[in-house]
């Protein structure tokens, strides 16, 4: 194998950074002589301000965020890693015995007010399940402080992503009202740098190769994939079995790609984004989205894995 470069990589110590993770303690990127130096954020969007200041080389985020780092940085997004949307969802107090949403009208609803979850929910699920703004007390919170909110009974509900929801079911403190998939799918990007991308084409297809084989381990063995990302969370000081764990893992669709459905869901958001002036103009989607290097792993490892089933 040719000298293969060292990556920065950025990502999230939320749930949808986990497959990174799961990707960097692997050793499938040694396999192939890749380096990596590990650059930890709490929320996507931070890494995506990194690597607009080019602190950073590859890094994931939702839709929204990466349209603004193709606006402000030139970023390029290398494939789709995974679906979070059922990562996130509407959990009310368990002791108030809500079943439905319309059933939060006058409750206070704990929320990450900007967030990409917390305005799905503001501009879309609300209003389709009879929950209007305004007819709820909307409550500005970081998600990991609404658990405790929640317990202490100052909210009455909140919109929040794994593990949180997960652990607020397993102690008995709120009940899954409803999760967001339905609404938004939340496609998390990989991107990187266009130095990078220009610098190291042969590192991002074997990278990829990489990231096919973690999806393996996703579906073929999710017990030793929970273990390692479960240990990353209790090391923090997060106190939660495995079992719970597993369960709020598995509403993370690990599955690197480029669905063919992409192209309006970003227009989409950019429209929004460009409204707003977040951006300057909508981003040429030939340029910001890069199926090559994805094109070639999947070539590559689809080649390899025949010419295994043959000699079989």
């Amino acid at each position: 194998i040719a000298q293969a470069a060292t990556i920065r990589q950025g990502y999230q110590t939320n749930i949808w950074g986990m497959p990174t993770y799961y990707l960097m303690k692997s050793g499938l990127l040694e396999k192939r002589g890749i380096k990596v130096e590990e650059f930890a954020v709490p929320s996507g969007n931070l890494t995506m301000q990194q690597m607009v200041a080019r602190q950073v080389d590859l890094g994931t985020y939702a839709g929204p965020s990466f349209i603004i780092g193709h606006d402000k940085g030139d970023l390029v997004a290398i494939a789709v890693i995974e679906h979070v949307g059922r990562t996130a969802a509407v959990i009310a107090r368990k002791d108030l015995g809500i079943t439905k949403l319309e059933q939060l009208k006058g409750k206070k609803i704990a929320n990450q007010t900007g967030s990409s979850i917390g305005n799905i929910f503001v501009d879309q699920v609300g209003p389709a399940n009879g929950l209007k703004k305004g007819e709820y007390q909307e409550v500005r919170m970081d998600v990991n402080n609404m658990i405790a909110a929640m317990a202490a009974k100052t909210v009455d509900a909140m919109v929040n992503v794994e593990p949180y929801n997960a652990i607020a079911e397993a102690e008995g403190i709120g009940t899954i009202l409803m999760n967001l998939s339905k609404y938004d799918k939340v496609p998390v990007f990989m991107a990187a740098t266009p130095d990078f991308v220009q610098k190291n084409p042969d590192t991002l297809v074997a990278y990829l190769k990489a990231w096919l084989e973690v999806s393996r381990d996703f579906k073929d063995n999710p017990k030793k994939v929970h273990g390692v990302i479960h240990s990353f969370f209790t090391s923090k000081g997060y106190n939660m079995s495995l079992e719970t764990f597993g369960k709020a893992m598995s509403t993370v669709d690990v599955d690197p790609g480029f669905p063919k459905d992409l192209g309006p869901y970003m227009s989409h958001h950019a429209e929004v984004l460009l409204k707003e002036k977040k951006i300057s103009k909508i981003p040429d989607w030939k340029v910001a989205l890069r199926t090559d290097f994805m094109e070639k792993a999947k070539a590559g490892s689809c080649g390899r894995l025949l010419t295994a089933t043959l000699s079989s």
